[in-house]
């Protein structure tokens, strides 16, 4: 009974402290700022999206640091979330900016419909336009978030507002519809295999329609009032995602949970090149681009290929040679917002990546007082055009381009006697190209039975899916998994950049998947995973057609790249394996030539991959040539 009160009494003492702790984040503002909540900001449409804005106790006008989100910052009650809310605008109101947070439409007080990838970019550009106007405000203005809250912020940079001088996005992949190699459309897909992530996601976050709403033309005082009461967020019954995410059709996935639907049930229909994809708040490679950037991405993130693609295409096109050439970018081993998260022994998954930490705050308050004060700063003499950081040598480096100049694509070719099935079999990797017919791998792909997820760079699925690198050992002993490995490296070398691979498949079926992970695998065995990736084979000619297979036939099929940066230490030995799911992460290939999402049943593929002097699969790695000693 004594260790029951004493914890109830040290439960008690950390929900204190942490109410504490909020409330000198909220005490701390009120001492620094004028803050001005509720305020409704009217869009060309006639609707209003509610706005918090947090400004310096100052005559002299100001810039603005400006966060649109669909998440909620009401700042009555607690939670992590609104504190976070406060502590930010408390860091830029202490540096001198006002700091604005503004909630997309239909979301919470905000008015109209919310549509996930869909809101108008024209509301970005009418809160510049708003801002501009205020007499506290100096008429510049910074865009800044992660995730959701970044994603919209490239197609209104395609807008290019007199006011919006500059962008600090972070894991905004979802806003990012086809680049370059990338045809993701918001990262709903990845080779064409629909990403399960969003049906988590939608779960948690969409407002039914039917949810309670404010009377239009509540004035700010009512909403201030109600908001004190009224929180807004709904609270979805708890779900097993892993067991949720298994059901067919997909189509039903969140009917079959009691979630809400109408967004969902309108997108999971929509195939790769679906004109729809064009219409909402994506950034595809054909828009301009017209604001100086500093990306965030992250190893362990679900589009860290994407974002790095984007990085490129923006620094080549931008027609504006200013913007061109102030494009910066950051790469993290972390997963998905965990940037500031990194520590003295920073452990992703199951494995250290050692002390990844770095002065994010200082290099972003920089970057904007650079922009939005007009500080002539060092910024661009003192920082890399790219900081990316190599696991394994467990250290940041820094390139003036992605990948590193000095990287220089090596091919690694796969062989085998036709039996790389599983961590026994004979599958190798090596840098000879095959010299004569060899006998393919073949293995069995029961969509009933689909290769389980195991870590990965992956978010928001529940519990279906942890990212992160994860020993894959255990894994590869499956008979569905092909796995080829390199002998034990007589020299360690550092991969950095895209990497690209070619796999020669037939199979018995219409249309199958294939997947490839790049593992790192150390001395004693243990098989850390580094990217991932996923191909509708339908797709393999372009997302504009859909053409399907013939039995007896070999397909080259190129694989969408992956991206790392990671040391191979002397003595450890290169992995990758090969197969056709990658599940709950994708939605699994039911084979059998139809839509997929509204099918129940599967049939089982008999795939082939060949590895021979005509069909030489592959994977080409960016290996970072080092300066000899003597050399300059």
């Amino acid at each position: 009974m004594k260790k029951t009160y004493a914890f109830l009494f040290s439960f008690v003492l950390i929900l204190t402290s942490l109410s504490a702790q909020k409330q000198d984040v909220f005490q701390q503002l009120e001492e620094i700022a004028i803050i001005d909540q509720k305020v409704m900001m009217p869009m060309r449409d006639g609707i209003r999206l509610a706005t918090d804005i947090y400004r310096p106790k100052t005559d002299q006008p100001v810039p603005i640091i400006f966060s649109k989100t669909p998440y909620n910052f009401n700042s009555w009650g607690d939670g992590e979330k609104r504190t976070r809310t406060a502590q930010r605008a408390y860091e830029a109101v202490k540096r001198g900016y006002a700091y604005v947070v503004q909630n997309e439409r239909g979301r919470y007080y905000s008015e109209g419909e919310w549509d996930i990838l869909g809101v108008p970019t024209t509301d970005g550009y009418d809160a510049f336009t708003w801002m501009k106007k205020q007499t506290w405000s100096n008429g510049k203005v910074g865009t800044l978030g992660c995730s959701s809250t970044a994603e919209w912020q490239m197609a209104v940079a395609a807008l290019d507002h007199p006011s919006h001088a500059a962008m600090v996005p972070q894991g905004f992949g979802a806003g990012v519809g086809k680049v370059g190699r990338f045809n993701e459309q918001g990262n709903w897909y990845r080779g064409g295999a629909h990403q399960l992530l969003f049906t988590a996601w939608l779960y948690g976050v969409e407002h039914d329609k039917f949810k309670p709403r404010i009377p239009k033309g509540a004035t700010q005082e009512d909403l201030i009032r109600i908001s004190r009461f009224y929180d807004l967020a709904p609270e979805n019954p708890k779900v097993d995602m892993s067991e949720a995410l298994a059901h067919l059709p997909v189509t039903d996935m969140l009917q079959n949970i009691g979630g809400k639907r109408e967004i969902f049930d309108k997108m999971i229909l929509r195939k790769p090149n679906d004109p729809d994809w064009l219409e909402g708040g994506l950034y595809h490679e054909d828009m301009p681009f017209g604001v100086p950037s500093f990306w965030f991405a992250s190893w362990y993130d679900v589009s860290t290929g994407p974002n790095l693609e984007l990085f490129n295409h923006v620094r080549n096109n931008a027609k504006d040679a200013e913007v061109r050439d102030n494009q910066y970018l950051v790469i993290a081993p972390t997963l998905h917002c965990r940037y500031t998260r990194a520590t003295e022994n920073t452990i992703v998954g199951e494995r250290s990546v050692g002390d990844a930490r770095l002065n994010y705050d200082e290099q972003i308050y920089a970057w904007f007082d650079y922009w939005l004060k007009g500080e002539k700063n060092d910024f661009q003499q003192k920082t890399p055009r790219v900081q990316y950081y190599t696991m394994g040598s467990n250290k940041w480096q820094h390139s003036e381009t992605w990948p590193p100049e000095t990287a220089k694509m090596t091919t690694y070719y796969l062989s085998s006697d036709g039996k790389a099935n599983s961590l026994f079999g004979d599958g190798k990797l090596n840098r000879t190209k095959p010299q004569k017919n060899t006998t393919p791998d073949a293995f069995t792909y029961d969509p009933m039975n689909p290769v389980p997820s195991y870590g990965g760079n992956v978010c928001c699925t529940g519990n279906a899916v942890q990212g992160g690198a994860f020993d894959q050992s255990q894994m590869e002993t499956r008979h569905d998994i092909l796995v080829y490995t390199s002998e034990p490296l007589q020299e360690g070398i550092e991969v950095s950049g895209f990497i690209e691979s070619t796999l020669y498949l037939a199979s018995d079926v219409k249309d199958t998947d294939l997947t490839i992970k790049l593992i790192d695998v150390h001395p004693d065995g243990k098989a850390f995973n580094l990217d991932e990736t996923i191909q509708r084979v339908r797709y393999r000619d372009g997302y504009e057609k859909e053409v399907f297979m013939e039995e007896g036939q070999v397909y080259s099929i190129e694989m969408t790249p992956l991206s790392t940066s990671n040391y191979f230490k002397k003595g450890h030995r290169i992995r990758i394996e090969v197969s056709s799911s990658n599940f709950p992460r994708f939605t699994r290939n039911l084979n059998t030539g139809g839509n997929n999402f509204d099918e129940k049943e599967g049939v089982i593929a008999h795939n082939k991959i060949y590895h021979s002097a005509k069909y030489p699969s592959s994977i080409r790695l960016p290996i970072v040539q080092k300066e000899k000693v003597g050399q300059r």
